[in-house]
């Protein structure tokens, strides 16, 4: 499958003509050469949002996704360790307290 790339001037122009026309997205998106309407409903979503239009593939940084560098919990101790894991079991016996089998199911 091929991705098409778009500049962020391209993408100007497209949310700028939905902004200032009154085709619908389905219309100005096949006058483009849109493979898809969602495309423009997106930019124009992130457009009104106040976000940048830039293209982020490949540039995602430490605040842009939480999961990238993540930090992991460190014990000081294996005892530590094994209180915070006890811990973790407890409140999700109370949580969900039919998953322990302790109700007779």
């Amino acid at each position: 499958q091929h991705f098409q790339h778009y500049t962020k001037e391209f993408k100007m122009k497209a949310v700028n003509m939905y902004e200032e026309g009154n085709k619908s997205y389905n219309t100005l998106s096949e006058e483009l050469g849109l493979r898809s309407s969602t495309q423009l409903k997106n930019w124009v979503k992130t457009y009104r949002e106040g976000k940048s239009l830039d293209d982020h593939r490949g540039k995602e940084t430490k605040s842009d996704n939480p999961f990238i560098g993540r930090p992991k919990t460190t014990f000081k101790s294996v005892e530590g360790e094994r209180d915070y894991l006890k811990a973790q079991v407890e409140y999700l016996k109370k949580r969900y307290p039919n998953l322990h089998g302790e109700d007779g199911f």
